[in-house]
């Protein structure tokens, strides 16, 4: 069967017809800001405390976007008789907004837990070269970012916190026989001495 001549031209008029009729949705942006996604993909944020310069986001990050300078430091022994140790101490983390895909992968293999999504957006500049954000910037997105959601009540608990509760437990009931323990020598060693 062919089509009807002009019936596609039909329903893209019922199409626009029907838009017209709904009413306009008028985002005042600047004024008001919009309400966002909690996880929406803004920029990066540092958490600088957390950043043991291991190079992990450099060296993953398939833009090549982030530079990240730093130096070793001797750290003195924390016992006598121990040996001093070395550490990276961060100079520089920076990102290169216009170079950034906002892939996550930075984010994803970071194991330390010091890249975080901010849903913060208004960050352009009228210079390209200005995109370049150092880590100050980064760390005053950190503030922006979203507490993560809430555990489903009906998930599984983690292991980790299983294995956890069960020591403490452990723990716990250790302490208290003890004290029982204790309790019961004391209630003892009065009778004893009387006895005496």
């Amino acid at each position: 069967m062919s089509p009807v001549p002009g019936s596609g031209l039909a329903k893209g008029l019922a199409v626009t017809l029907r838009t017209m009729t709904k009413k306009t949705v008028t985002e005042r942006y600047p004024d008001v800001q919009p309400d966002l996604p909690p996880r929406t993909r803004g920029v990066i944020g540092l958490f600088e405390e957390n950043c043991t310069v291991c190079m992990l986001c450099a060296r993953e990050c398939p833009d090549w976007c982030i530079y990240i300078d730093s130096h070793k430091e001797t750290v003195p022994a924390a016992a006598p008789g121990g040996r001093e140790r070395s550490r990276n101490v961060l100079d520089r983390f920076a990102i290169d907004f216009s170079l950034c895909m906002y892939c996550g992968i930075c984010i994803e293999v970071c194991p330390f837990d010091a890249l975080f999504w901010s849903p913060e957006f208004e960050y352009a500049e009228t210079d390209i070269r200005e995109l370049t954000h150092e880590r100050d910037k980064l760390r005053e997105w950190m503030w922006t970012v979203p507490a993560p959601p809430a555990l489903d009540p009906h998930a599984e608990e983690p292991k980790e916190i299983a294995a956890a509760r069960k020591s403490a437990d452990k723990l716990a009931a250790a302490r208290a026989a003890e004290q029982a323990r204790a309790a019961e020598q004391a209630d003892q060693n009065p009778d004893q001495e009387g006895e005496q």
